[in-house]
């Protein structure tokens, strides 16, 4: 079984002059729950190369077992140094697509139009889509064949309102994924501030944050069964 899993390439925090990119236990997490499962994981980002961490997440406060684990693994740092451009990746190759949070996704993928592609190949192929945090936002821009939008009519979670106010990145980010979700026609739902939440709804599985993301995989892994 193979996993692409698809990062962000950006590294800027709006106008703030601070760096942004993915959060390293939402990348962590589930990657080392499908590793040890035995699926081989690929790494993709909209540029290719290197994929920008967000420093928050490296925040003692934002350590788990998996991060830990992540930072005294030589391979995955290549991976994540190497990552495959977006643009060469193709949906027919993999079982399921994976992408984490972090805001950085909020500037690029939410935009991307190889993303947008991707996603809707593998969900019109069967295939599981999953995403967490700040990554639902990435189904922004993606519409049906009958242009609507793919989030329109299903249930889904993502980083709420009050976590971006909690974390004081309001007026920062490009658009506020609860409301964007809400805005798109997606059934929105969330537990409180940091607390487990994770959706199902047929091949769309998205989890609202950090603490969700080992949960997220944990559920494709089961689907994928």
């Amino acid at each position: 079984m193979k996993i692409l899993f698809v990062v962000t390439s950006h590294d800027k925090l709006g106008d703030t002059g601070k760096k942004t990119g993915f959060w390293v236990e939402e990348f962590a997490a589930p990657f080392y729950k499908f590793q040890d499962a035995g699926y081989e994981v690929t790494v993709a980002t909209p540029k290719g190369g290197q994929a920008p961490i967000d420093p928050s997440s490296e925040a003692k406060s934002a350590q788990t077992s998996a991060t830990e684990r992540y930072y005294k693994d030589q391979k995955v740092q290549e991976i994540i140094a190497n990552t495959k451009q977006l643009s060469s990746v193709n949906a027919a190759d993999f079982d399921a697509v994976f992408f984490p949070g972090g805001h950085g996704p909020l500037w690029d993928l939410a935009n991307d139009a190889d993303s947008a592609k991707l996603i809707l190949d593998f969900y019109n192929s069967g295939k599981i889509v999953g995403a967490v945090c700040h990554a639902p936002g990435v189904f922004k821009n993606v519409k049906l064949e009958n242009g609507e939008p793919f989030v329109k009519g299903k249930n889904v979670t993502g980083f709420s309102n009050t976590e971006e106010a909690a974390v004081q990145l309001t007026d920062v980010v490009p658009f506020l994924v609860e409301t964007e979700l809400k805005s798109l026609g997606g059934h929105y739902s969330k537990t409180e501030d940091w607390g487990l939440h994770i959706v199902e709804d047929g091949l769309l599985i998205t989890g609202q944050n950090p603490a969700s993301s080992e949960s997220v995989a944990e559920k494709m892994i089961s689907r994928l069964k």
